[in-house]
């Protein structure tokens, strides 16, 4: 993977993948803190450049063959523990704690420095191009598995 490419999708570690994002204007509210839909964001793209550091790619995915595979969020919990303020620097962690079958489930973080700020939980489908639940490709679950919580 190519250098500036890997700074911009985080990096993969031991437990799975860690992306550092810094809080924008744009990313609070009037007081100042970081509103809260926009962590559902942040979130996002933990996920999206998790996938993208594992080598799989979302467009590929769908063009893969002729059923195509598709992620999408099924369920998630969130446990909004601390705000995030303008100008923090953020580490969003991804892990998965299953893969197989038609889901997945990842744990994610976010944290400033050792403070946790929001702790969730992600169930995500495994579908076709056409919405009908698929089966994940037995190398594709290893590929999570072997990044897992």
């Amino acid at each position: 993977m190519h250098s500036d490419n890997f700074l911009l999708s985080g990096e993969l570690t031991d437990h799975g993948h860690r992306l550092v994002q810094r809080v924008y204007y744009e990313d609070t509210d009037f007081s100042g803190v970081v509103y809260h839909a926009r962590y559902l964001h942040f979130l996002e793209r933990g996920r999206t450049d998790y996938l993208r550091c594992l080598g799989c790619e979302q467009s590929a995915l769908l063009a893969a063959d002729e059923e195509g595979l598709v992620f999408v969020v099924h369920r998630m919990e969130i446990d909004f523990k601390q705000p995030a303020r303008m100008d923090d620097v953020l580490a969003i962690t991804t892990a998965t704690e299953k893969a197989g079958g038609a889901k997945m489930v990842l744990t994610q973080e976010i944290r400033r420095g050792d403070t946790l700020l929001i702790a969730a939980k992600v169930v995500i489908a495994v579908i076709n191009k056409h919405g009908r639940p698929r089966r994940l490709p037995e190398t594709i679950a290893d590929k999570f598995l072997g990044h897992g919580a």
